[in-house]
C-alpha cells in the first residue's frame, strides 16, 4: 500500500516554519523551515492568490484553483507545484498526467516540501509517471519522513518490512511505523498489529496487536475493527466478549470488509453476543458469498435447510437493500 496527500495548507503569512497540513487519503504533518525567510515568503498579494487557489481546490472548483495556482508554481512556490502536481496526478480540471505531477512534485521536492517528497516517493514505488525504483523512493521517503511527515514514515516503514529499496529490518519498519501510528495514522497503527498478531519478525504479542489494533479501528479503519472484533470473538489478546465482538464487526460489516461480514453472519447463526437470527445470519452470510467467499456461499446454504421460504425469501431481500445502500440500510 502506497499513500499520497491531496492539497496542502499554506502557513500563516511571514512564518518561516510550516506546521500542520492536508486532507487525502490520508491526512499529512510536515515542517519546513525556510533560511531565508525573506526570500521564501510570499508576497502577500501571491499569499491572496494562494489562498483562493487551494480554496477553490478544495471546493472542487479546479478551473478557478488552475487559474491561481499555476503562475504561482511557475514563479517557483513549492506549495503550488505540490498542489498543482495533486491536480494532475488525479486529473482535476486537466487531464490526468502522471509524468506532470512527478515533474511538479519533484519541483517541490528539491524545495524540501515534505508533502511532494512523499508523493514523488510513492509515485516511484508504484513506477507511476517514472521507471519503478524502490530505492529512490526510499530516499524520498526518508527525506519526509525525517521532517515528521507521517505518510512518508507509514511507507519508510512498509519499505523496511518489505526489503524494497532498503535492507529488510523488521526493527527498523516498527521504529518507522511506531512515529506515524503515534501521529494518529491509522494505517500504521493496522500494520503495527499485524506485526505483532502474526510474529512477522518480532515475537507474536496478541495484547500488543489489539492495543494497536484498537487505536486503529476507534479511528475508523475497517479491517481494524474487523480484526478487534475476531479477537474478542476468539479472546485473544483480550478477555474473550462476543457482544464487544459483535459491536466491532457490525462496524467493519457495514463498511464492507468481506470477513466481517462472514464472522457477523456467524455470531447470528448461533446467537453470540447478539439475538440469534437465522434471517439475518443468512442476510450477511449472503452478501459476503456476493463478494466471492465461498465459505459464507456454504454456510448460507446449510442455514437456509433449517429456514421456511418465506424468510429465505426476506432474508435474500434485506441483502438486496443493505448491498443497494452501501451496507447501510441491514438491520
Amino acid at each position: 500500500m502506497r499513500n499520497m496527500i491531496l492539497f496542502a495548507e499554506r502557513p500563516p503569512f511571514g512564518a518561516a516554519c510550516i506546521g500542520d497540513a492536508t486532507k487525502g487519503m490520508a491526512i499529512m504533518r510536515f515542517i519546513r523551515c525556510a533560511a531565508l525567510a525573506l526570500m521564501l515568503t510570499p508576497t502577500l498579494s501571491a499569499a491572496q492568490n494562494l489562498d483562493v487557489g487551494l480554496t477553490a481546490a478544495r471546493a472542487g472548483d479546479f478551473a478557478t484553483a488552475l487559474s491561481e495556482l499555476r503562475p504561482l508554481a511557475e514563479q517557483g512556490d513549492a506549495l503550488a507545484q505540490h498542489n498543482l502536481g495533486v491536480m494532475y496526478y488525479n486529473g482535476h480540471g486537466v487531464l490526468q498526467d502522471f509524468a506532470e505531477a512527478a515533474r511538479l512534485y519533484r519541483l517541490a521536492a528539491e524545495q524540501g516540501f515534505a508533502a511532494a517528497q512523499s508523493n514523488l516517493g510513492a509515485m516511484y514505488s508504484e513506477g507511476q509517471g517514472l521507471v519503478k525504483d524502490y530505492g529512490e523512493a526510499a530516499k524520498l521517503y526518508r527525506l519526509a519522513a525525517e521532517q515528521g511527515d507521517k505518510t512518508a514514515q507509514f511507507n519508510l516503514g512498509f519499505a523496511y518490512q518489505h526489503g524494497q529499496g532498503v535492507n529488510q529490518d523488521i526493527n527498523e519498519a516498527i521504529e518507522w511505523y511506531r512515529s506515524a501510528a503515534e501521529q494518529g495514522l491509522t494505517f500504521a497503527q493496522a500494520n503495527l498489529g499485524a506485526v505483532f498478531a502474526y510474529g512477522k519478525g518480532v515475537p507474536q504479542d496478541n495484547v500488543k496487536a489489539v492495543q494497536w489494533w484498537r487505536m486503529a479501528a476507534e479511528g475508523g479503519d475497517a479491517l481494524s475493527q474487523s480484526r478487534l472484533g475476531f479477537a474478542y470473538a476468539n479472546g485473544e489478546g483480550v478477555p474473550q466478549d462476543y457482544t464487544e465482538a459483535a459491536k466491532w464487526l457490525k462496524l467493519a460489516a457495514k463498511k464492507g470488509d468481506v470477513t466481517a461480514q462472514f464472522n457477523l453472519g456467524g455470531q447470528y447463526q448461533h446467537g453470540l453476543g447478539v439475538v440469534q437470527d437465522y434471517a439475518t445470519a443468512h442476510m450477511w452470510y449472503n452478501i459476503a458469498a456476493a463478494k466471492g467467499d465461498k465459505q459464507a456461499g456454504a454456510l448460507r446454504d446449510t442455514l437456509a435447510d433449517r429456514m421456511t421460504n418465506d424468510a429465505i425469501s426476506e432474508a435474500q431481500k434485506r441483502a438486496r437493500e443493505c448491498m443497494a445502500s452501501s451496507y447501510q440500510d441491514c438491520d
